[in-house]
């Protein structure tokens, strides 16, 4: 590929590696994955410095994974003895192509693409962007191939002027982004060892994930000095089973559902209030009864689960608010029956018989608790239940798990069991009371600055990132009684899920994310901007990269003046 390469321009290079990137299928789940990743190895190896140095290339096979999917890692030494670093690092997988529709066989092709933009009338912004030759389009062209490529591109420059580089960069480029996280979950363990082996000092990770406009005609170009968390907040819900015949003598654990996702979603009421960010409220993804068949008895069980995203709250303060909201809408359920079984009564001049609509509440730590101080070998059933439930989507092994537990309680009366389900994604932000934070943050202003005199670039820094990023791995906010309480609340935790929150806490490497600019990830009209994403971030990475390396110190006199 260096040959390819090796006489264009900075800005055509990255273009033309995004281009090369964009036309192989990476999906998320396929073996498209493992495809970019040998791809990606062979670029590496092709520039000159990793010819001479063939062992600074290599991969991190992920464990037990079924493709064989696998981190891909560089190291380019400098010649001085810093021990400083600063990371590089980007997802290579992307989402699927069904949103293409009888374009499929164009998602990946970007010259097509653009052709077929420029005559589409349907959508006259993208017609117009398609019109300036100044968009790549394709599945990946923004999230993230070209992010990928600006990385591989600053590398291949600072391989061939190393006496100008004054530490270490790494780059690392992960699959598995788009829903598990595990490719960057299992490059912490080699993060580690690098530390350990290469003494290197991580001073910094670049993430280059995209940014986008957050409102019409926004001129900003967005960095992010941290990262949103996730938790999925789940309810198991036992109601108690009637025939329709007496129907308003049951508990329907549908009408508890119900009333938990119309306190929940989409409600800003339990979004954290952060201003001047991007912080949004949960957002239910599922929601079932779970007969398996049609009779005439109402539903005896219920599910549902929550993307809750996490920007300064601890874990234990979201399962709390968790577990308010079931308590009220149990107690709303409660009253609401018990009125409407008064009526009945009446019009039907029947005679009250006492019937109970009580509903319990319990976090998952409770019960496991309460399950306990029944003589019930906890550990044995989980186990079992995993071992039942091989081939089973990990959210739904937990909700086996409570089940099985809930099946062997000794009480029988209606229950909500609040948990937590993987995937869990930790959040960060760079605090002003930590040195090493601090310094990040002036870096950052610093470069941001030179770089908007340079180009008239408008900037703006943002606290988090308002998307998922592997970032949030390499660093987390909060106590070790926060971590308990969360790996306290995961069913499958030690089991089929477990976080390397120890290994995270250890590194705690300050994560930027500084990413190409576009519009409509995710969907099939995705594209990035060139000229910013090609030719002004390079040169904003290449500046923070120099100045982190150099140290503080050398922005003491640019700063004062």
């Amino acid at each position: 590929m260096y040959e390819h390469i090796k006489d264009l321009s900075f800005s055509n290079k990255i273009e033309f590696l995004t281009r090369s990137l964009v036309n192989i299928s990476s999906i998320n789940g396929t073996s498209g994955e493992v495809d970019l990743a040998k791809t990606i190895e062979k670029i590496l190896r092709s520039f000159p410095y990793f010819k001479e140095n063939p062992s600074k290339v290599w991969t991190q096979q992920l464990q037990d994974d079924p493709l064989g999917r696998q981190n891909v890692f560089a190291l380019l030494r400098s010649k001085s003895k810093n021990d400083k670093t600063v990371i590089y690092h980007a997802h290579m997988d992307t989402v699927g192509i069904d949103d293409f529709g009888s374009l499929k066989t164009s998602a990946f092709q970007s010259n097509e693409l653009e052709q077929y933009f420029r005559v589409y009338d349907q959508n006259p912004e993208v017609k117009q962007d398609a019109s300036t030759g100044e968009w790549l389009f394709g599945r990946g062209a923004l999230d993230m191939k070209s992010g990928i490529a600006v990385h591989l591109v600053n590398l291949l420059s600072y391989s061939e002027r190393r006496e100008e580089l004054n530490g270490n960069i790494l780059v690392m480029f992960n699959p598995v982004e788009e829903n598990q996280h595990t490719g960057v979950i299992e490059a912490t363990k080699e993060l580690h060892r690098l530390r350990i082996e290469e003494k290197l000092h991580y001073a910094m990770a670049i993430n280059s994930d995209f940014n986008s406009p957050l409102y019409p005609n926004d001129p900003n170009r967005y960095i992010y000095t941290g990262n949103a968390g996730k938790l999925l907040g789940c309810f198991y819900i036992k109601g108690r089973e009637a025939h329709v015949g007496q129907t308003l003598t049951g508990v329907d654990p549908t009408l508890i559902a119900s009333r938990i996702n119309d306190h929940l979603n989409n409600n800003m009421d339990f979004a954290e209030s952060i201003p001047n960010e991007t912080v949004l409220p949960p957002s239910c993804l599922f929601q079932r009864d779970q007969k398996e068949f049609y009779n005439v008895q109402t539903p005896g069980k219920s599910h549902l689960y929550f993307n809750y995203f996490l920007y300064e709250a601890s874990p234990s303060e979201v399962l709390e608010k968790l577990i308010h909201v079931a308590k009220q809408s149990c107690e709303e359920v409660k009253l609401y029956l018990g009125s409407q079984y008064k009526r009945f009564l009446a019009n039907s001049a029947l005679i009250d018989d006492q019937t109970d609509w009580n509903i319990k509440v319990y976090g998952y730590d409770h019960y496991i608790n309460h399950i306990k101080s029944q003589g019930i070998d906890v550990d044995s059933v989980v186990k079992a239940t995993v071992s039942q439930y091989p081939d089973a989507d990990i959210r739904d092994v937990c909700f086996h798990i409570v089940d099985a537990l809930e099946q062997l309680d000794h009480d029988k009366q209606p229950k909500v069991i609040v948990f937590f389900g993987p995937p869990y994604c930790p959040h960060n932000y760079l605090e002003d009371h930590v040195d090493d934070q601090r310094q990040c943050r002036l870096i950052l202003e610093h470069a941001i600055d030179k770089i908007a005199n340079e180009t008239d670039e408008s900037f703006a820094i943002k606290k988090f990132f308002p998307y998922l990023s592997d970032s949030s791995y390499l660093s987390m906010n909060g106590t070790e009684d926060d971590a308990e309480d969360l790996k306290m609340n995961i069913p499958v935790w030690d089991h089929l899920y477990q976080l390397p929150l120890d290994l995270i806490h250890h590194l705690n490497i300050p994560s930027i994310n500084i990413g190409v600019y576009g519009k409509d990830a995710h969907q099939w009209t995705e594209r990035v901007y060139k000229p910013y994403s090609f030719h002004v971030l390079p040169m904003l990475i290449q500046e923070i990269t120099n100045t982190t390396l150099k140290g503080i110190n050398s922005l003491s006199y640019n700063t004062k003046k």
